[in-house]
C-alpha cells in the first residue's frame, strides 16, 4: 500500500510540474537578481521601487535580518468572487498542487516564522496521498481550496467530466483536512464561463491570479524572487499564485517576504463565508 501511495505521488508530481503553463522556456541572465534593492534601510524613508528593481537577495534577505514584524494584514472573508477586493500594497499568498512532503512543511514553517496565512489549492490526489501534510496546514491556520482531483485541463474535457473532476477534488481535500474546502483554482488557468457559473452557484470561490511567480519554470529562487516583485509593483496589489512542490519556491520565499515587507505591502488571509459560520458554530 505505501509502494502505491508513492507511485502515485511521483505521477501526480510530474504532471503538476508546470502547474500554470503549458511548456514553456525561459532563460537569461540573473546577474542583476542579486544586486542590493533599493531604498532598503532601517529608516522610514523608502522610496518607491521601480517595476525593475531587483529583490534584494543579499545575505540580509536570505538570512531574515531586519525581518517585518507587521506583513500580516487583515483577515478577509468571502462568498463570492466579488467579495476579493483588495486595497492597495494588500496581498493574497496562494500555493497550488500540493501538499508535497518536506516542501510544503518546509513552507508552512517559513510562514509561521513571518507570522503570515495563506491559502492552499489542493489536488485532491495529492491530499489523499499526504493526509498528515493537508491537516498540518490546516492546523497552522491556513485556508484551503481544491485544485480539482488529478490536476486535469478542464477546458479539454466535457462539461460533465470537468465538473466530476472538479467535484471529487473538492470532496478529497474536504475529506482529508475535515474542513470545506470552499475556494478553488482552475489548473493551468484553463477556464470556461460555463463552468465558471458552475462553481460560483455550487459554493465555491474562483480564485485568479494577478500574480503569477512562474516559479514552476527551471531558474533560480533569485530569479522567482524577483520577477514576483517586479510583476507584483506593477499591479500594486493581487493575488500570488505559488506552488508548495518545488524547493525553489521554499528557497525564496524568505526573501519574498522581507522584501514585501520592505516595500509596505501586507499578507491578507483568506477566508470562505462557509468556514467562518462553521466557526461561529463550533464556539
Amino acid at each position: 500500500m505505501f509502494v502505491r501511495v508513492l507511485c502515485v505521488a511521483a505521477a501526480v508530481a510530474c504532471l503538476l510540474s508546470s502547474c500554470a503553463g503549458r511548456s514553456q522556456t525561459e532563460s537569461g541572465s540573473l546577474a542583476t537578481s542579486f544586486a542590493p534593492a533599493k531604498g532598503l534601510s532601517s529608516s522610514n524613508s523608502y522610496k518607491k521601487a521601480e517595476a525593475d528593481s531587483p529583490v534584494a537577495l543579499t545575505p540580509v534577505a536570505w538570512g531574515r535580518f531586519n525581518k517585518p514584524g507587521s506583513l500580516s494584514g487583515r483577515t478577509l472573508t468571502a462568498s463570492s468572487l466579488s467579495d476579493l477586493k483588495l486595497a492597495d500594497k494588500e496581498v493574497v499568498l496562494t500555493f497550488d498542487d500540493g501538499p508535497m512532503p518536506k516542501k510544503t512543511e518546509k513552507i508552512l514553517s517559513i510562514l509561521d516564522e513571518y507570522d503570515v496565512k495563506a491559502t492552499f489549492l489542493m489536488v485532491g490526489q495529492m491530499a489523499k496521498a499526504h493526509p498528515e501534510i493537508a491537516r498540518k496546514v490546516v492546523n497552522a491556520g491556513h485556508t484551503i481550496g481544491s485544485h480539482t482531483y488529478r490536476h486535469a485541463d478542464l477546458q479539454h474535457l466535457s462539461f460533465d467530466a470537468a465538473v466530476a473532476e472538479i467535484e471529487k477534488g473538492r470532496d478529497a481535500v474536504t475529506s482529508v483536512t475535515h474542513e470545506d474546502a470552499g475556494f478553488f483554482r482552475f489548473p493551468y488557468l484553463a477556464d470556461t464561463r460555463r463552468l465558471r457559473h458552475w462553481v460560483a452557484s455550487n459554493g465555491m470561490v474562483v480564485l485568479d491570479v494577478q500574480v503569477d511567480s512562474k516559479d514552476y519554470f527551471g531558474v533560480s529562487p533569485a530569479a522567482v524572487a524577483t520577477r514576483t516583485m517586479s510583476s507584483l509593483r506593477a499591479h500594486g496589489k493581487g493575488i500570488i499564485l505559488l506552488h508548495d512542490i518545488h524547493s525553489r519556491t521554499a528557497a525564496m520565499l524568505p526573501a519574498l517576504l522581507t522584501q514585501l515587507g520592505a516595500e509596505g505591502y501586507k499578507v491578507v488571509r483568506l477566508r470562505h463565508s462557509n468556514s467562518s459560520m462553521m466557526m461561529a458554530w463550533l464556539n
